[in-house]
């Protein structure tokens, strides 16, 4: 960090939130961006501060208030995409860990200590480099890899499980925003695709993203089942959702709605469309305010995550494991998997010989791993959908303290079969913190986003939650990172549009006096004076590629796909993937395509399966 960089900075977070130095905001951007990123971020830091280089002969730093956030409003607007990609990242960076930190007038912060329950999950110690020997080597410790685990311990077969991230569990988890995504979400929930058009979310920590995904538990649903076909609809499929709803306790009985739910429903009940309660995987759920801060850990221990379900029954049944201990490859001899070769956040390595592996590193780090280790075809990486996710805001005249409250209780499939196929969106909600409102909200001043902030006890968001039939691709970078390629098509982006308009409808049936979207350009209305035909029209005009429209992907699927034939996919009905022997994928990435539904029960059902059938052939 050169005193030019430095100088950049400082300029533009203090552009963006006044009062970000005094908040440590600089350093919090560097802390949060992704190992990937920085050295693009140091380029551009590099060039930022010179003379000339926005159109203006003085530096950026030199500008008055006003003339840098005319400059940061043309990069925001810029018809060059790397230019809005710079923006809506840097905007993000310093935005969010600044409201994060200092809050908003009416947000009561972080939970403190909630839980005094002690740990039940022991992990192996690992003092330097080591081998060790199994029967199963599990790569991942969420929906997937946590099932298998269990199934696979449950057999009678050794179990080593490797989790990249740390181990956290109730006691550690306090509510504090920033926090949390340091600590539990893959690269500090701060990655995106390449063009930085997709927020992507994963959590990494044992327990994957059952640990900070918000409870939602639908079985997939016949007619999806239908179009996958194959192992989708057999007998042993189902008998797999049944077991796993089962252990997670899904129901929906402890579902009373939040504000935000009550709003929702009464904009759908007021325009006659379909609203029902959400099936959730909780026992014990406070469904008030402990319950909104979940997507940081649950600090009851409610939640029924695999780190109190499938990995207690893992390490009941002998299975060891390790945290902080990253996969790099798999170990391949004469066409056979032989184990893993890892490596720990301190740099030891851990070598593992096994008789098979259960890969169940999520969406993202299973096609690299499989990439990364030469194993698989030409469909590993391929085919990933994402269920891209854009908000709609509205502001009440009630108080609706977005951030507390159950986190998901209501649900809307009004829309969720716009063309016939079954492709369209769900319509959700979901608790709004100040970082996610940060994330969400347009910018277009410093005075402006304050001013949006300083709303957020009387704001109510809907999610539309797209079935998209677009598909991106997994790659990997020169340092063995995943790389993401992502761009929607024009059919799902037709479905955006209609969401957003029915998510207008919605709000302003249920009394928002002021309608946001989430598009840069600062696309909003009030009902009261406004047209939501404008409001369409505004959003039109201001685009849905990237950096025009906020989008974030909660649901990764698809990347190592299962299916019938070596010329469409990369595993076969059981998962195991093709050309190579003793390696079978039990995660999300085994979708044939986009499930619709929130995936975490259909990725369980699916590692429950497959590792039954991988344990049936082992012992």
């Amino acid at each position: 960090m050169t005193p030019s960089r430095r100088r950049s900075l400082d300029a533009i977070c203090e552009t963006f939130c006044p009062g970000a130095l005094e908040a440590r905001v600089p350093e919090l951007l560097l802390e949060l961006t992704p190992q990937p990123e920085l050295a693009g971020l140091m380029r551009l830091l590099s060039i930022w501060d010179r003379p000339f280089v926005h159109g203006r002969r003085r530096r950026f730093s030199a500008l008055t208030r006003e003339e840098r956030e005319a400059v940061l409003r043309s990069w925001c607007d810029s018809r060059l995409g790397p230019k809005r990609q710079a923006f809506q990242g840097l905007r993000k960076g310093a935005a969010i860990p600044y409201y994060g930190t200092v809050g908003v007038d009416g947000y009561p912060g972080p939970l403190g200590a909630v839980s005094d329950r002690a740990r039940t999950i022991r992990p192996l110690r690992v003092g330097g480099d080591v081998a060790l020997e199994c029967d199963v080597c599990v790569v991942g410790s969420g929906a997937g890899g946590g099932t298998a685990a269990a199934v696979l311990a449950a057999a009678g077969l050794d179990v080593i499980v490797l989790e990249a991230g740390g181990h956290y569990e109730a006691a550690d988890f306090d509510g504090d925003e920033l926090s949390a995504y340091r600590r539990f979400y893959e690269g500090a929930a701060a990655l995106t695709t390449s063009d930085g058009g997709i927020g992507l979310l994963a959590g990494c920590c044992l327990g994957g993203t059952t640990l900070v995904n918000y409870t939602t538990s639908f079985r997939t649903p016949d007619a999806v089942r239908q179009e996958w076909g194959g192992p989708f609809v057999s007998t042993d499929f189902e008998g797999a959702l049944d077991a796993v709803c089962a252990r997670l306790g899904v129901g929906t009985g402890e579902a009373e709605p939040s504000a935000r739910d009550q709003a929702m429903a009464r904009g759908l009940k007021a325009l006659g469309w379909h609203v029902a309660t959400m099936p959730r995987n909780v026992r014990g759920c406070d469904q008030g305010r402990v319950c909104g801060y979940c997507g940081f850990g649950c600090a009851l221990g409610a939640k029924q995550s695999t780190l109190v379900t499938w990995l207690e029954d893992a390490q009941r049944d002998g299975a060891r494991i390790l945290v902080r201990t990253r996969a790099r490859r798999v170990l391949v001899e004469r066409g056979a998997a032989r184990g893993v070769e890892a490596e720990t956040s301190a740099g030891q390595r851990v070598s593992v010989r096994a008789r098979a592996i259960a890969v169940a590193a999520g969406a993202l780090h299973t096609p690299a791993l499989l990439r990364r280790s030469g194993v698989g075809n030409e469909h590993v990486g391929r085919h990933l959908h994402l269920h891209p996710v854009t908000g709609v805001l509205g502001e009440f005249a009630e108080e609706i303290r977005p951030w507390e409250g159950t986190i998901q209780a209501r649900y809307s499939d009004q829309h969720s079969d716009l063309d016939g196929e079954g492709y369209g969106l769900k319509y959700e909600t979901a608790p709004v913190h100040p970082g996610v409102l940060a994330a969400y909200g347009p910018w277009r001043s410093a005075s402006q986003h304050r001013a949006l902030l300083g709303a957020l006890p009387h704001i109510s968001g809907i999610g539309l939650l797209l079935r998209d039939r677009s598909e991106g691709e997994v790659r990997v970078g020169r340092n063995g990172s995943p790389r993401v390629r992502y761009r929607l098509g024009a059919a799902d982006v037709e479905h955006v549009r209609v969401g957003l308009d029915g998510a207008a409808q919605i709000l302003e049936a249920a009394g928002a006096g002021r309608i946001i979207s989430s598009h840069s350009g600062g696309v909003s209305y009030e009902p009261s004076r406004g047209s939501r035909g404008q409001f369409l029209h505004d959003a039109d005009a201001c685009g849905y590629g990237a950096g025009r429209c906020v989008f974030y992907a909660f649901h990764l699927m698809g990347s190592a796909r299962m299916g019938d034939s070596s010329r469409t996919s990369a595993c076969d009905h059981e998962g195991r993937v093709r050309g190579t022997k003793n390696v079978v994928v039990v995660d999300g990435s085994t979708f044939p395509g986009a499930s619709g539904v929130n995936p975490m029960v259909t990725i369980e059902a699916i590692a429950h399966r497959n590792a039954s059938i991988l344990a049936a052939g082992l012992t």
